[in-house]
């Protein structure tokens, strides 16, 4: 059966064939910056290269994935390709040294705000937790192997390499500012995955770079590999100077040392293609003299919250551990984020959190039913029964360019139909379909602090309210309900008292 692909560097669905005869296929993911929480638009793209992976899985591809956890480099001006600004870890450290004065440092976090790695080890830790529950395999697997989701600050040797190899072969050079500069002139490819062209990219364009700089460079798009600065809170030495690896590079690195020099899959977001992954493109087939760095590039697109932009201003900026504090279920969650194709921009709201936590919730008992007959003997078992039929239209679509909608069609379809075939056979069937989307076995709310936290709080303003309509004090009592409201609390009178329940 065949895999197809939407490859953003021929703009075309292809099938899919791995680069190595022995079927292994060799995927690098752009992973998270770990100077905040990592939030759902963060993790549509996660969970869609997880969706990618597992679907290769299902057919018969043994897949060695790795994503990085990015906690040097990435400069807050980074929408241009010679990035510049602040590091981000420093901006993370002056955010927790605020919020200590404030107290609302989040449970865990008392660490020293100066200290870069510990930061990042602090929010390394947390996107891991949050993507184990969301069913990221590379994050399971990392717990045995944490060689699959590399660290920059632990590579910085194969930096300093690459970057001595690229300016030997003339694609690198050394500016009158002290910088490793890449020369993109030196690579007529450049622009090809993303569309650009160097007569296109002027001086500045897209970011925020000082003129001073630009005239140190030969191209106004030629982009940093190596900075040297005594004054950076995380410095390592080189023949360049002490100072830090350009973000672009890490990548690079970080894939080559653990998937080799030409690999199969690269995948991130979409606002990942220029400059960052053009940029990895270029050094890297110039390093190793290759015509491909990553045979096929997968890109997410972007994620809307009730039909507009994620924003803190709007009170619709949501971390994966805010909706589990709701009692949103992982699962929910999941599939929530993964259900709109991933070449489409997705529209994330809590009717659809409802609707999806619905579907888990019928194909659970679905299994469930299916586990009850394995006791009793089967009838027809001689054929394929609904999940069986099901598993070949399943397999298909997600071999379709993921096509997600198409596949979770053909398991309600199964769902609906009368119990028939052999009920072992059935139960894999299902099973199979679920490696792919990866719910049964994290569809339970989160035990967790906050969680003990909320219910703490809403005892004792239902105690308040009880009071105040003892009282007849209806003001009172409207005003805890808007603090139960902003708690994300729906409360219900009963014969029985009044009962509450997370609102999603």
């Amino acid at each position: 059966m065949a895999f197809r692909i939407y490859n953003t560097l021929t703009k075309s669905l292809e099938e899919f064939h791995p680069l190595h005869a022995a079927g292994e296929v060799t995927f690098y993911s752009c992973g998270p910056t770990v100077y905040d929480d990592a939030h759902i638009g963060n993790f549509r793209s996660f969970l869609n290269a997880d969706m990618l992976r597992r679907a290769l899985e299902l057919h018969g591809m043994r897949v060695k994935h790795v994503m990085n956890i990015t906690d040097v480099g990435h400069m807050t001006e980074d929408d241009a390709a010679d990035g510049g600004g602040e590091d981000k870890m420093a901006l993370a450290g002056r955010r927790i040294a605020e919020a200590k004065k404030s107290g609302k440092l989040p449970a865990g976090s008392e660490i020293d705000p100066a200290n870069p790695y510990a930061v990042a080890e602090f929010y390394a830790q947390r996107f891991l937790e949050d993507g184990r529950h969301l069913g990221l395999k590379v994050a399971i697997e990392e717990q045995k192997h944490p060689e699959l989701m590399p660290r920059p600050t632990r590579c910085v040797p194969q930096m300093i390499a690459l970057v001595e190899q690229l300016v030997a072969r003339g694609h690198a050079y050394v500016a009158k500012d002290g910088v490793v500069y890449f020369s993109v002139q030196s690579f007529p490819a450049y622009g090809k995955l993303s569309g650009n062209t160097l007569d296109n990219l002027r001086e500045g364009e897209g970011g925020r770079i000082s003129a001073e700089n630009q005239a140190v460079k030969r191209h106004p798009a030629d982009f940093m590999l190596w900075k040297p600065d005594p004054t950076h809170l995380m410095r390592w030495p080189s023949p360049w100077g002490e100072g830090y690896p350009g973000w672009h590079l890490e990548c690079s690195a970080m894939a080559k040392m653990l998937l080799g020099e030409e690999i199969d899959l690269h995948s991130g977001g979409e606002d990942n293609i220029f400059p960052h992954h053009e940029c990895e493109v270029a050094q890297s087939c110039c390093a190793s003299g290759r015509p491909h760095f990553a045979r096929v590039w997968f890109h997410t697109r972007h994620l809307q919250v009730e039909g507009e932009k994620m924003s803190k201003s709007k009170g619709n900026f949501f971390t994966a551990r805010d909706l589990f504090a709701k009692g949103v279920t992982p699962a929910a969650l999941r599939l929530e984020l993964v259900r709109t194709h991933y070449r489409t921009n997705s529209n994330f709201t809590m009717q659809g959190l409802r609707d999806c936590q619905r579907m888990i919730d019928r194909w659970t008992a679905a299994r469930a039913a299916l586990a009850e007959r394995l006791a009793s003997p089967s009838t027809n078992a001689a054929q394929d029964g609904p999940m069986q039929r099901a598993l070949v239209e399943f397999k298909d679509a997600v071999g379709d360019d993921l096509n997600l909608a198409r596949a979770m069609a053909a398991l309600n379809t199964a769902i609906g139909e009368a119990p028939a075939g052999d009920a072992k056979a059935e139960l894999a069937a299902l099973d199979a379909m679920n490696s792919v989307l990866g719910v049964f076995e994290r569809n339970e709310a989160l035990a967790s602090a906050a969680n003990d936290d909320l219910a703490a709080k809403v005892e004792v303003l239902l105690e308040r309210r009880k009071n105040a309509r003892a009282a007849k004090d209806w003001a009172e009592s409207d005003r805890v309900r808007d603090e139960l409201n902003a708690l994300g609390v729906r409360i219900k009178d009963g014969p029985q008292g009044t009962t509450w329940e997370r609102a999603v």
